[in-house]
């Protein structure tokens, strides 16, 4: 495996639309899910917020958090070809206040059936009221037993002693049945990350704090001037990813940036003991971030990401030895408007076939404003 060759265009590249709509901007699936239930159906979730694409303030993030938006999810019945927009139904309107989800029922699912997470029809989402990543934040998580065509009502994680905590979509479980969602405290002023782990081992009745992952010492240490909106400031973890390998490790793909419009990378981390401990294990990529990753069927780790710098695109690397090392770069396309696309989810739809679905923008979109219109896309593609 050469890890310096030059970065090639990806086989049997073929992309497609999951969702758009020109008055919608559609994002971020990496903070919502992708599934493949026990029927065979894929299931992609994603957040929508109502946008009319005329002025810069349209589309800018920090207004968009404060609309907040809709997390949406969309279904394939035939491995991701088509999808049915008949299927769009809102899970969770991301203006729904923590005082809203605590009138709605108990503080937990303790006084529900538990569940299998094991069963592929068990979906997790996880996200942040009022927004991600600032001081007042709280994780939020909703769960379907049926593939995604009922949701169970929201319920908050409890903070656990900490000043705040964002959900971000990043739930997995460990080969014991043990659920594992993972989320990114932050400190008062909002300028420090860190990303830890909660579990739970009764069914889904309740989870609780498990462990940091990275070390106390390496936070805050990406930025020394705190200007402006820490949204588009410089930070060192945030975005964990976990992802348990058949060998009993768990991989945890990691964003860090010094600016989320160009300069952000990819980091691996590694825990041999379920998730109690971890530790640095590689860095993925000169550039590119969040990263989501998945274990092929013959064992090989798969990341892909949103590429920032130009020619704006998606791009993935193959790692052969559990994520210690990574092959050259794998262009999937690169015909992005702008810098505002990426956050992708990842599966293995068949035998060395990989489908990744992400938010996209085109550079020869006929509506333009700083890139196309933000929607939901895939490719599928063979990394060999």
């Amino acid at each position: 495996m050469n890890r310096f060759e030059k970065p090639r265009p990806a086989h049997n590249a073929e992309h497609g639309i999951v969702y758009r709509n020109q008055e919608e901007f559609a994002a971020w699936p990496f903070l919502g899910g992708l599934w493949r239930t026990a029927s065979g159906e894929i299931v992609a979730a994603f957040t929508r917020n109502h946008c009319v694409y005329t002025k810069p303030d349209d589309i800018h993030h920090d207004v968009l958090s404060v609309s907040r938006g809709q997390v949406s999810i969309i279904r394939s019945r035939d491995g991701g070809a088509n999808w049915d927009a008949d299927s769009v139904k809102t899970v969770f309107d991301m203006a729904t206040t923590a005082g809203e989800i605590a009138a709605g029922g108990a503080e937990d699912y303790r006084d529900e059936a538990p569940v299998d997470f094991l069963d592929r029809d068990v979906l997790v989402l996880s996200g942040a009221i009022p927004a991600h990543f600032v001081p007042t934040a709280r994780p939020w998580i909703s769960l379907s037993v049926d593939g995604g065509h009922s949701w169970r009502r929201p319920i908050l994680l409890p903070l656990g002693g900490l000043h705040s905590l964002s959900g971000q979509g990043s739930t997995s479980v460990r080969a014991d049945g043990v659920s594992l969602i993972a989320l990114t405290s932050v400190t008062p002023d909002g300028w420090t990350r860190r990303p830890l782990v909660y579990a739970s081992a009764d069914g889904g009745g309740s989870w609780q704090f498990l462990s940091f992952i990275t070390p106390e010492q390496d936070d805050g240490t990406a930025v020394s001037e705190r200007k402006g909106s820490p949204r588009f400031g410089a930070h060192r973890y945030f975005y964990p990813r976990p992802l348990p390998l058949r060998n009993g490790r768990i991989l945890c793909s990691m964003r860090s940036q010094r600016d989320p419009t160009s300069i952000l990378w990819t980091e691996m981390f590694e825990s041999e003991d379920g998730g109690r401990t971890w530790h640095f294990l590689s860095r993925v990529n000169d550039w590119g971030a969040p990263g989501d990753i998945v274990e092929m069927a013959d064992g090989r780790i798969a990341c892909v990401y949103g590429y920032r710098l130009a020619p704006f695109g998606i791009r993935a690397r193959i790692s052969e030895d559990c994520g210690r090392s990574w092959g050259a770069e794998i262009i999937l396309r690169d015909d992005g408007g702008s810098w505002d696309l990426g956050y992708p989810r990842v599966l293995e739809v068949a035998p060395g076939k990989l489908m990744t679905v992400y938010y996209f923008n085109l550079r020869d979109d006929p509506i333009q404003l700083n890139g196309g219109v933000r929607h939901i896309a895939c490719t599928s593609f063979s990394p060999d």
